[in-house]
């Protein structure tokens, strides 16, 4: 994601050098907006992320007619399309699928509303920096067609404005914060469309383990939100291929530039399950050291 990065680690000790890699959270080939990853040829260690260690996402063009179907359905409905969104990147993907759908006609004229301070005032740092673009953004720029300026898109700033969409008739996509529905803009906007059979609340990202978007994804019935117990009408739909992380394969794609063997690979930063996968792939696949790291463990580095 913007802003993100990895980390090359070069420790000389006793006339020895050791290279120690630490990936971050890896993103994306061939996804919207940025440069694919920065790949590596050598390392001796490697700390490696595992979200989507257990997984593999559907193919971006997959990604782009699955929203297209779920706004068809929605608005057949004449209900809303509720998204819960990250700030940072996922929003901004979200709005890049979403004109590109606007502009092929894909899907009829519609209002987009992006509810998040945040997530504003991060889409104007993506403006400011066209040098992190990848070739069909900058294609996309050069003829007048930014996934941050379409018509229909409003940037809603104030609480007024945001509490105004609820007036609104017709059916609306409403990008709101936070991700995992833990707070921020989008629990209003769940209180205003989880009980309505018309509308579509829509995950496309990650939902851990105790929010209340997991909840919700889940399957309940009925969840409390600001207090108060409100039954789950609406459609739920997911679609797992907006993730800004890399999953199973695209990990291990990561990993393949490396031309020689890591003496040890320390597989981090994911629930349990998927890091065991994701793990037990790796040595099953390349036949390597490969470690899951418990809480408090240490480990020397020969």
């Amino acid at each position: 994601v913007f802003g993100s990065s990895m980390i090359a680690l070069d420790v000389r000790q006793d006339g020895e050098k050791r290279t120690i890699l630490f990936s971050g959270d890896v993103g994306r080939k061939n996804q919207p907006i940025l440069e694919d990853p920065t790949t590596f040829e050598r390392a001796d260690y490697v700390l490696i992320e595992s979200t989507y260690g257990d997984r593999v996402h559907k193919p971006t063009e997959e990604v782009s007619e699955a929203l297209a179907n779920v706004i068809d359905q929605t608005a057949k409905a004449g209900g809303n399309l509720v998204i819960p969104c990250f700030a940072l990147e996922r929003s901004q993907n979200i709005l890049y699928y979403l004109s590109g759908l606007l502009q092929r006609k894909r899907i009829a004229p519609m209002m987009v509303f992006l509810d998040s301070p945040m997530a504003i005032r991060i889409t104007n740092v993506f403006s400011k920096h066209p040098e992190m673009y990848d070739d069909q953004m900058n294609k996309r720029i050069s003829q007048a067609m930014s996934p941050f300026k379409f018509p229909g898109l409003t940037m809603t700033r104030t609480v007024d404005q945001s509490k105004a969409i609820n007036r609104i008739r017709g059916t609306a996509a409403i990008l709101a914060g936070s991700g995992m529905c833990t707070g921020g803009r989008i629990k209003h906007h769940l209180i205003n469309n989880i009980e309505r059979s018309e509308s579509t609340i829509l995950f496309v990202g990650y939902q851990a383990k105790g929010t209340l978007g997991r909840i919700i994804s889940g399957g309940a019935r009925e969840v409390r939100i600001h207090g108060k117990t409100r039954a789950v009408r609406a459609n739920i739909a997911r679609i797992g291929g907006f993730s800004a992380h890399a999953d199973r394969q695209e990990l291990h794609q990561w990993l393949s530039t490396l031309t020689a063997r890591p003496r040890g690979v320390f597989v981090v930063h994911g629930e349990s399950e998927a890091a065991e996968s994701f793990a037990d792939f790796l040595r099953d696949k390349n036949g390597w050291n490969v470690t899951v790291p418990k809480y408090k463990d240490t480990v020397t580095l020969d």
